[in-house]
């Protein structure tokens, strides 16, 4: 009994003490203790459950392009003919909406006639509509007639990668053609990659030996005349003799 007492005495007294720390500890404010507990539970994820397949969306509309199925229209491109559904055109060009599900007379008929369009660039610009991707080996040629392309039925995305193709491609053979190109449509990316590629006296002397310097001479005119006021007051020692050859 006497040694039951001592342990009593014992806890009691570890007890006091205990509370005593507690009482003067910092962690203690208005008698009251906050205890923050920070949990983390564990979830086994199995491998093949926790991937995620990548979209093939683009893979979908793809294959309803190839295989024409439930195609309710008809684009006559020169001696090819191509099938395509017209809820997807108007879905990405708003040109296309327009013609196809507003007032106009195309609205009506399954069967549109394009003139003015290569096979090729058409095909390639229902590819990108339906895909939203471009060839992997897009050369420039290609790029400047989808930019075209782009630009007439509004296929923002597509009008960039193919204005930024161009930019990146600037070459003495294919920059007048280029310039003509940016000056007729108001591509102000292109047209201000060719100033400074033509601020060069070299690549403007082979760009006058080029043949597309002909109908950029004829066809824009103005653009000559810019492009000389740019030139001049930095370069005109060195483009003195070219350019006043210029308007022979």
């Amino acid at each position: 009994m006497a040694e039951r007492c001592k342990i009593s005495a014992a806890i009691v007294a570890g007890c006091d003490e205990r509370s005593s720390m507690l009482e003067g500890s910092e962690h203690l404010k208005d008698d009251c203790l906050t205890i923050r507990c920070d949990v983390t539970v564990m979830k086994e994820i199995h491998g093949e459950e926790a991937r995620v397949p990548p979209s093939d969306l683009q893979q979908h509309l793809g294959d309803l392009l190839k295989n024409q199925d439930a195609a309710d229209l008809t684009f006559q491109v020169g001696a090819q003919r191509f099938s395509a559904h017209r809820c997807v055109l108007a879905a990405r060009s708003s040109v296309f909406k327009a013609e196809l599900l507003g007032a106009m007379e195309e609205s009506s008929s399954g069967h549109i006639e394009i003139c003015d369009m290569e096979a090729d660039v058409f095909k390639s610009l229902l590819h990108f509509i339906y895909t939203d991707s471009v060839p992997p080996m897009l050369d420039v040629v290609m790029a400047g007639h989808l930019l075209v392309a782009a630009d007439r039925y509004n296929i923002g995305r597509l009008r960039q990668i193919c204005e930024e193709k161009l930019c990146n491609n600037i070459a003495a053979n294919m920059v007048a053609t280029s310039l003509a190109l940016a000056e007729q449509h108001v591509f102000h990316d292109l047209k201000e990659a060719c100033f400074q590629f033509l601020a060069s006296p070299s690549n403007l002397e082979a760009m006058m030996a080029s043949e597309g310097y002909e109908h950029l001479k004829s066809s824009c005119p103005s653009v000559l005349k810019e492009l000389i006021a740019r030139i001049l007051p930095a370069e005109w020692n060195a483009a003195k003799d070219i350019v006043m050859t210029m308007w022979k």
